[in-house]
């Protein structure tokens, strides 16, 4: 359990920058409370828990944040622009349209999450773990998912430019009208992926990959030929 309830409590609150600060110092539990638009940027929260808070459109840029948890938590539009999340952990939360900008995520680990719409440009990540989450029309150019197995993640309509996918195994994940200009794709298994919207021209971008024959027939079946 993370020693979850080994930190002190504070639950059903209306929390603002001056109650948190005030907290500063050791780690918190913080359950069911209400942080939306709170300005939390730059505070020390490392190794807090936060369960079933609200923090839309919550400020936390350049705060230090590394090894919390996050459970359950709603946070449309929140600001993590250069704050520092490693070896932190999201399970079951929805952060849509969130901005993590130049964030650090090493050993950052979402699990049965949403971000959609969010902003992950330029992260400085070198180990970033997504499992059943939905990234649709997120940003991401650049990451390296290189060597990983992706299970049921949803990159539909998202960024994916440069993103290195090579020798990476999708499991029941959506790429469908992906941007995928420059990824590269060289041993990846894609058999395990929707690639709807790819027309044939497109099918290059995918070069070294493993697709299904099904996956084989749909791209040819656009020209009219038939797979047997």
């Amino acid at each position: 359990m993370d020693d979850l309830f080994a930190a002190q409590t504070v639950r059903d609150r209306k929390l603002e920058r001056r109650d948190v600060e005030a907290l500063v110092g050791s780690p918190w539990h913080i359950t069911n409370c209400d942080l939306d638009e709170a300005d939390l940027s730059g505070l020390d929260l490392s190794a807090w828990t936060f369960e079933q808070c609200s923090l839309r459109h919550a400020k936390l840029s350049g705060a230090k944040l590394e090894q919390t948890r996050w459970r359950s938590c709603r946070g449309a539009f929140a600001d993590f622009i250069g704050c520092d999340l490693s070896d932190a952990a999201f399970t079951a939360c929805d952060f849509n349209n969130s901005a993590l900008r130049r964030a650090m995520l090493q050993g950052t680990r979402f699990s049965r999450s949403k971000l959609t719409g969010a902003d992950m440009s330029d992260l400085k990540a070198l180990e970033v773990h997504f499992d059943e989450t939905l990234l649709v029309g997120a940003k991401l150019p650049g990451l390296s998912f290189r060597k990983t197995t992706l299970q049921r993640i949803d990159f539909s309509q998202a960024d994916l430019r440069k993103v290195d996918f090579r020798m990476t195994t999708f499991e029941g994940c959506s790429l469908r009208d992906a941007q995928v200009d420059g990824a590269r794709f060289e041993g990846a298994d894609l058999r395990g992926a929707d690639l709807g919207g790819v027309t044939l021209g497109d099918a290059r971008r995918f070069r070294g990959a493993t697709i299904s024959r099904d996956q084989a027939a749909l791209l040819l079946g656009e020209v009219g030929l038939k797979v047997r």
